[in-house]
This record gives structure tokens, sequence and C-alpha cells, in this order.
């Protein structure tokens, strides 16, 4: 891993430029996902069917794009019971944790008697990515679909992508149909964003797309904002360790690896502490442990382009930091954690204490492990169930009301020059 000190020389320069380092907004891969997203806008399942064979290697018709019910069945069957029971378990967590988020219908009279309030309906049709490909998410299949099913979304369509032999992960598909999918389809990567946000004659479009997704994913999302509606910008994985002297160092090691491993190659990682002890510690430990992962490959790749180990002048500092850089993850290893809790404002979830650990979240806490990275986190939050409801507002006045509200209808109404405003409340009120 790479190592800055605040003793050295520019490094608040170097700080900057570490955090600046995500994949959201990396030009080469803004110009490459265009490109996509207008091949499916124009040629449809056409350009499905091509960029699955260069990108996944699988040669696909367009009736093989949809994964039938029969095979979700078929995967549910095939899978060993240990397995079953960790999905359900998930679920269960997930699903309690959303039920307790869902928003509910409110009416109450203002000032002038008039009946104001709010209705929460379900989307009707959503859009869910899953990523595969070299980690097949079963886990983020329960993280998004179970909060669609828990908001009542009618039709939960969902994208990820096959295999060479066009086929899917079996636990995968197993968790797609015990989570509740209506239809699946084996496409991914980029492409799959277009085809739920423009449609094509096997994927019809859908009201608003949700779920994590590599660099040219989550480009895509961004990229189609306003054409649809979408959940946040959950890209590649990140962890930011806050930790003093107390940490145990094979536990922040260990964590450090464990959101390596996805193989992106654009997860980022950071170690920050006061300590100089601990981070020397820390190292040797990512020297110890890593040797034995079977996705070494991966974690070496992700340490050497974005893993840090930073040591600050005080825990304060490091506060500081990860409020600017807004991390997915969060874990304090710290022996007085409140104040830090209180304090980070930005990060996608918070992690506390050594017996915390972030996968947890990644599996079966409760909260939906889709968060913001890359940043975003200082503008966006985690996915919760009632990003797939829909607000809207409901009025309904009296005619005693309308009369107590006109003065101030009309007043407004002069005060923008727009008397056909004032004239359509005045109209009502005449004998």
């Amino acid at each position: 891993m790479n190592i800055i000190r605040h003793t050295d020389s520019g490094f608040t320069g170097k700080l900057d430029k570490l955090i600046a380092a995500s994949s959201l907004f990396d030009p080469s891969i803004e110009q490459r996902t265009r490109k996509i997203i207008r091949d499916v806008e124009q040629r449809g399942n056409k350009a499905l069917i091509q960029l699955t064979e260069q990108f996944d290697g699988a040669k696909l018709s367009p009736h093989q794009l949809l994964i039938t019910p029969s095979e979700l069945k078929e995967g549910w069957s095939s899978i060993d019971p240990r397995t079953r029971k960790a999905i359900r378990m998930a679920k269960t967590n997930v699903a309690f944790f959303a039920r307790q988020s869902l928003r509910k219908k409110w009416q109450a009279r203002n000032l002038q008697g008039g009946l104001v309030g709010e209705k929460f309906d379900p989307f009707q049709r959503v859009g869910v990515y899953i990523p595969g490909g070299t980690a097949p998410l079963a886990s983020t299949t329960l993280m998004t679909i179970t909060l669609a099913k828990v908001a009542g979304c009618r039709e939960i369509i969902a994208c990820t992508p096959c295999g060479r032999d066009g086929q899917v992960n079996t636990s995968l598909l197993a968790a797609l149909g015990q989570a509740g999918a209506t239809e699946v389809y084996r496409v991914g990567g980029a492409q799959a964003i277009a085809a739920m946000a423009h449609g094509t004659k096997t994927i019809r479009p859908v009201q608003k797309i949700f779920g994590p997704g590599n660099a040219y994913v989550v480009t895509a999302k961004r990229l189609l904002f306003g054409r649809v509606a979408i959940d946040l910008l959950p890209g590649p994985s990140e962890m930011f360790i806050l930790a003093d002297a107390s940490a145990n160092p094979r536990f922040v090691a260990a964590d450090l690896l464990a959101q390596a491993e996805h193989g992106s190659g654009h997860e980022r990682v950071w170690l920050a502490s006061h300590s100089k002890k601990l981070i020397a510690m820390v190292q040797r430990e990512i020297g110890r442990q890593l040797p034995a992962l079977s996705r070494r490959e991966f974690i070496e790749r992700t340490l050497k382009k974005n893993g840090w180990l930073i040591q600050l002048k005080s825990i304060n500092e490091g506060i500081a930091l990860a409020n600017r850089i807004a991390p997915e993850h969060c874990e304090l290893m710290l022996c007085k954690p409140s104040p830090a809790i209180k304090q980070i404002v930005t990060a996608g979830a918070i992690f506390v204490g050594p017996w915390s650990p972030t996968v947890l979240g990644d599996y079966m806490a409760g909260p939906s492990h889709t968060l913001p990275t890359g940043g975003a986190g200082a503008s966006f939050a985690g996915l919760t169930v009632d990003q797939f409801q829909r607000r809207t507002s409901v009025v309904e006045y009296s005619r005693p009301a309308l009369a107590k509200s006109l003065d101030t209808l009309c007043t407004f109404a002069e005060m923008e020059g727009l008397d056909a405003h004032g004239r359509s409340a005045e109209i009502r009120l005449e004998n």
C-alpha cells in the first residue's frame, strides 16, 4: 500500500490527489459509455447482442436475453440447504429494516383550514442492476429487489451479466427468484442501463433504475439521469478506516483486504491513524494475510493503485478527512467512537467497533449495501425503501378555507404580475 505522513513535504497536495482519484468522472470512461448508450438507443436488441458478445464473450439471440421463471426455480432447487438458509436469513433482515423506513400517507389542516397531505405509491416498473462477472453478487439482489418488493413495486426488472457460456451463476439465480424479481435479463454493463432506460423490443423501459456496478455502469446511470429516474451513484467499493492505537491490526488489515478484492481495479481503500505503530503493524498484517486469499491478484492491483496508509496528527484530522472523502464504508476502530459517529456526516455507512466488520453490511445486517461512492456521499445517502415510493402531494380546500386564503393568493398574484392566477381563486367565491 501507499504511505503518506503528515510530516511529508507536500502532504496536503498528496491528500488532495488521492481524494480526487475517482472513476465517476473519468473522461475516457464517459466517452466510451456515451457510445454504448447511443448504440443501444439506436439499434436496441441488435446492440445488446453485439455488446454482450464483445464484453462477456456470449453469443445470444434476442429470445435468450430473458431468463425464464423456470430457470430461477431451478437455481433455487440446485443450491444446498446452507445457501438457502443464508439467503432467507439475509432477506428477512433486509425486509425487516425496510419496513421500518416505509413512508406513510398523512393528512392535516393548515392555518386556513385546508386539508393538505402526502401519499406514497410504489413505482410500478423499476429496473435493478446486479453486478456479475468475476464476483456474482447474490447479496446485491437481496439488498435491492427486497426493498422494491416491500415497497409494493408491481414489476421488478433485473439485469445481470452472463458468462461466456451464456449462463448466470446458480446462487445468483436463486437469490433473484427468492427476492421477487418479475423479469430477469442476462445483460450487463452500461448497455443494460441503457436498455432499461430507453427500452428495446425485448426489454420495456422502466421508471427508475437502482443498483451498484462498475465504473461504466455508474457512468451510464449518471448520463441517463433525467431520461429515467436514478437512485444514486454506487460504483466500485470503498473503505475508510479511522483507527487509534487501540485497534487490532489484524482486523484492520482483514477489512481493507476484503473491500479491495472486488476486482474492477477502481476500488479505493484508506486507513487513517495518528498511530505510527498501528500503521506499521497493519502493513505487516497485510503482507501476512494476502498470500492466502484466492483473489490476491485483484487485491494487489487495488492496493498498489488506490490503497493508502495515512498518518495524521490527530483523530480530529481523520474525522475531517473522512468528511472530505465521503467514503462508501467507514469503520471506526476507536476507544471512544461517539464523537466521530456524531461528526462524520458524509459516509455511506458507519461501522462501529471491533465487532462490526463491513461484511455485516455487505451481507445481512439489514440496511442496503447499495451506497454512494466516489465522493457522491457528500450529496447522496444510501439506498432506502422509500426511494421505491413515488411521493404525491394532495390538497383539498373547502369554500371557507379558500375564502380565508384569498387575500394572500391575490397579493402573490399581483406581486408576480400573474393576474389570471388570482382570478382563478376569486371567481370561485363570487355569487
